[in-house]
Parts: C-alpha cells; structure tokens; sequence
C-alpha cells in the first residue's frame, strides 16, 4: 500500500510501566510503517500525584498533539496487535474499535470501547473528548461508549479477522502489577453516570516537559503531565 494523506496520533496514557513502553513503542512503529499509516506515537506520563486518569491524559494528548495529525487511537501500552489484517486506516466512516470484544483477550461485553480505539479528531470534539471524572482504574470507556452513542456515531469494529483471542498479545501482569480498583466516596454512583459538561472543554494540566525520544530506533514523545484535580468535585482523585 502507498502512503495515504492522513496522519494519525497515537495517544497511549502512561504510568510506570516502562518495561512495557520499551516493547510498545519500537513494535507500533514497525506494526504501523510497515502498513504505510504516517503516525506519532505520544506517551502521556501522568507524573502528579493525583490517582491514574486515563480519559484525562487522552483529553490532554488530544489538544497537545498538533496540527499535522488528523485522527487519533486511544491505545494501551499493554496490548500489542499480532494480526497485520487489523485495519488502523483513517476511521472516516465512525469510530473504529481494533480492540473488538471478540478479539480481546480479556475484555468481551459489547459495549466495550477500551483498548484501542480509533476516532477521526472531528468525532472526537462531537463527544466533546472523554470525562474527566474517572480516577483510578476503569469505567471511563463505559461513560465514553454513552458520549458516542449520544453523538449520533457508531462504533465500527473489525470483520474477517480469523485469529480470535489470538489476535493481541496482553503485556499486563495483573500479580505483579495490581490495578489502582478502589472506589472512594460517592465514586460508584459517579461511574455510572454520563458526564454531561466535563470533558474537551474543562480538562485541567499543565504540561511539565516534552521529550522526543527514539526507543530503539523508534521515534515517540514523552508528554510528562501533571493533571489537577477539584476535590470538592472528585474527592476520589486522591487516595485519601
């Protein structure tokens, strides 16, 4: 395949897990070269210490990320595509869920957006981005699912991949690394809710340096991140 016009942003939310971004990065960009898809991997370092915020990270790579791209993927740094069929094309059509639920080694409920998922920067802004409302681990894929649907889109997932749960590699050592599940206060009525008024347009940061670094060979930029945080708003983004 040639080259296309489009470039894409890849925007992976980050956090001490730098045994996994050693293998990220050089192996997305052979996976995406290789592919002919122009693309710039960014890893969004959250380095604060409020709890990890994976929407707002993707909020913030979002608005960071330049011009010169014109469709992101939200993408884990744990979950490698084994598969060269997985399209990562310009999802012109609606959002475009590599990670599909019949594909992922873990997570199979059809609502599942998490992962990697790809969206044009205009469909983006229609959601108005992710909240900004989810400290700690999961549910912000679940409220973003909601924002989509809400915006008149449809999620698109991949078809004739024939690799099953086979088609990723899953880096993620959940016995050695344990993820941050606590719900604190009135957190678990909040995660099922739709955040009407938070996302693009009030995501709080500060950008404390932008690396460019090559990974064996492999070139990304290292946005490191210091979120903030309304406690009277989310009392939960600390560990209180």
């Amino acid at each position: 395949p040639s080259w296309g016009p489009h470039r894409l942003a890849l925007l992976v939310p980050f956090r001490e897990r730098f045994e996994e971004l050693l293998a990220f990065v050089p192996y997305m960009h052979r996976f995406l070269s290789k592919k002919r898809i122009r693309h710039h991997i960014f890893i969004l370092n959250q380095v604060d210490h409020f709890r990890f915020n994976r929407a707002s990270l993707i909020n913030v790579g979002f608005l960071e990320s330049g011009n010169d791209t014109d469709y992101i993927a939200m993408h884990d740094v744990d979950l490698l595509p084994l598969n060269e069929q997985l399209d990562y094309g310009f999802p012109e059509a609606g959002p475009f869920h590599v990670a599909s639920p019949e594909l992922h080694p873990l997570y199979h409920s059809q609502t599942y957006v998490g992962g990697i998922l790809l969206l044009t920067k205009q469909h983006y802004e229609m959601c108005n981005g992710m909240s900004n409302r989810f400290w700690g681990w999961g549910r912000e894929d679940d409220e973003f699912y909601r924002r989509i649907k809400g915006a008149g889109l449809q999620v698109r997932r991949p078809s004739g991949i024939t690799t099953g749960y086979e088609t990723f590699q899953h880096l993620h050592d959940p016995a050695w690394r344990k993820r941050d599940q606590k719900r604190i206060a009135a957190q678990k009525q909040e995660q099922f809710k739709v955040d009407q008024e938070g996302g693009l347009n009030n995501v709080r940061y500060r950008i404390e340096s932008r690396t460019a670094l090559s990974v064996a060979g492999a070139p990304c930029t290292v946005l490191n991140i210091l979120l903030d945080c309304d406690t009277s708003e989310t009392p939960w983004c600390t560990f209180g």
